[in-house]
């Protein structure tokens, strides 16, 4: 990094850029260091407990990722921010409808942040202007804006920073804000005064911990990301693990369910950006609309989203997989259209119809031609929970 700046004191110039960036769609910026090494051990021992699954590039830059001046030489400062997401038009009891999706085996569920535009370019673009807006100011300086996209400890950094702090869930959690937002920064090679980092407020609470649908929160702040149902719908490329395949209902890109049960989220904030907003087609769609997509299709409804980064395949994988746990959610005694049974997850699942369990079976059927061996596979298996 190398610097040309004016003689002008970013430091005086600080409450302008926090104006810039609530103009920008930000919910709050903050300062922190580059100094991670008390994160160090900690990286260390979850990489070695191969909690990392197959997310390789956690471990490829080694300890770059709690190094920032190492993973962008020059670095002095990390400015850290905040973009609340939930949709603007998101009603007072949404909790509570979020959560009955789960009883519903017919419906595909997309976790909220997906439902809208792809927040990496969101994020990327609003950051991007921010950093201009302030060298416009003061001078060109060496710089390099993140977006959940590179070696980078965002949680670690909001936290010191004072974003807010670490729940037993893993997320960065505000007391104003819940955690249903993200997270951007932008590395500076200058410094500015750092922010303190929130206390904790968690307290005795294991909601998230305890109501995990796959127990991936081992313990308070670990998670197992080989259990956790975000990475096997979205990172994890292979067979999704058996044992697993039921816990996952009908979830078919990302989990909120830690976060519906956090406290914290009742005061979650909507975005003021229409970005965010549910795109016609996702929120709500059934799993056998969603799983009659031809690749075409596919790439058409999810252009602009981040569902395009997982590909038809594993979408189709993962709907196949919801449409197997909403065929043996039917299998009870008494089953109708009229009745509630009790799901694998153990929740009361709302019956579907015999025409809509044939257009499953159908659909199913028709994978079984995949020219993907994991889709042929996911079908066969869920056409047998029907039986």
């Amino acid at each position: 990094m190398t610097a040309f700046r004016t003689q002008i004191d970013p430091l005086l110039l600080w409450p302008q850029v926090q104006t810039w960036a609530r103009e920008l769609g930000f919910s709050q910026i903050a300062v922190t260091g580059v100094d991670l090494s008390t994160a160090e051990s900690g990286l260390l021992a979850w990489l070695a407990a191969g909690f990392h699954g197959n997310m390789d590039y956690m471990a490829a830059h080694g300890l770059k990722r709690a190094r920032p001046a190492e993973l962008v030489p020059g670095t002095v400062s990390v400015i850290t921010a905040r973009m609340d997401y939930l949709p603007m038009n998101t009603g007072d009891d949404w909790v509570s409808e979020e959560t009955a999706r789960a009883a519903r085996p017919g419906e595909a569920v997309v976790s909220l942040y997906a439902r809208g535009r792809d927040y990496h370019k969101v994020l990327r673009n609003r950051m991007q202007k921010l950093q201009k807006k302030f060298a416009d100011a003061i001078g060109p300086f060496g710089h390099r804006v993140f977006t959940d996209s590179a070696p980078v400890l965002e949680a670690e950094l909001a936290r010191r920073s004072g974003l807010g702090w670490r729940g037993k869930n893993t997320l960065v959690l505000q007391r104003e804000a819940g955690s249903m937002f993200f997270l951007g920064e932008l590395f500076i090679d200058f410094a500015l005064p750092h922010n303190e980092p929130l206390t904790t407020h968690c307290g005795q609470c294991t909601a998230c911990i305890d109501l995990c649908p796959t127990a991936a929160i081992v313990a308070p702040h670990q998670l197992d990301a080989r259990r956790c149902i975000s990475y096997l719908t979205i990172e994890h490329d292979g067979p999704i693990p058996t044992e697993l395949r039921p816990l996952i209902g009908n979830r078919i890109y990302g989990c909120d369910e830690c976060q519906l049960v956090c406290p914290w989220n009742k005061y979650a904030q909507r975005s003021i950006l229409p970005d965010f907003n549910s795109r016609q087609g996702l929120a709500g769609a059934s799993v056998a609309a969603l799983l009659a997509w031809d690749e075409a299709e596919f790439l058409r409804h999810t252009e602009g989203s981040a569902i395009r980064r997982i590909g038809h395949v594993r979408w189709l994988r993962n709907l196949a997989l919801a449409a197997g746990n909403a065929l043996a959610a039917q299998r009870h005694p008494g089953a109708d259209e009229d009745s509630a049974t009790s799901n694998p997850t153990g929740t009361m699942s709302v019956a579907m119809s015999a025409i809509e369990l044939q257009q499953l079976k159908t659909l199913l059927q028709g994978l079984l031609l995949h020219t993907s061996d994991v889709v042929r596979e996911q079908a066969a298996w869920s056409l047998a929970q029907s039986i």
